[in-house]
């Protein structure tokens, strides 16, 4: 098995986990206050995380200007799509059309692959696409 393949299977169930939880909080807490409260525990969890790498000698951290900025642009849209997902789930969005919603960022994402980072398309990838978008369609009728 590939080093990070384990690595994928954990943030899937994290990712997943996280939506169920944004499910459950919605109801008792306003859209703004619920995603600064996931985006400062988030960033609780990654201080512990950096400081055990710094405690334990295994510190590798290097940073660039472009890689901050990415980041930044990278913690606008976490932010905002958290919000989304808590004003959908106080409108009566499910949890059920989670799975669509995120296929079609999985849709995008393979797309932005392909014609940004040229990887190579494959049948598996231009199904994945295929479904996403049919999965869309299904989940507005």
């Amino acid at each position: 098995m590939d080093s990070w393949l384990w690595l994928a299977g954990l943030a899937a169930v994290l990712y997943g986990l996280h939506q169920v939880f944004t499910k459950l909080a919605a109801g008792h807490i306003g859209s703004g206050v619920g995603a600064f409260v996931v985006e400062a525990s988030a960033t609780g969890t990654i201080l512990l995380y950096l400081s055990y790498t710094r405690l334990a000698g295994v510190w590798s951290q290097p940073w660039s200007g472009r890689g901050i900025a990415w980041s930044v642009v990278t913690g606008v849209c976490v932010g905002a799509g958290t919000i989304a997902f808590f004003v959908m789930f106080q409108r009566g969005g499910p949890l059920s059309a989670v799975p669509t919603i995120l296929a079609l960022g999985a849709a995008l994402m393979a797309v932005m692959g392909a014609v940004v980072f040229h990887e190579p398309p494959s049948v598996p990838r231009v199904m994945g696409v295929l479904f996403s978008l049919a999965g869309l369609y299904l989940l507005g009728r």
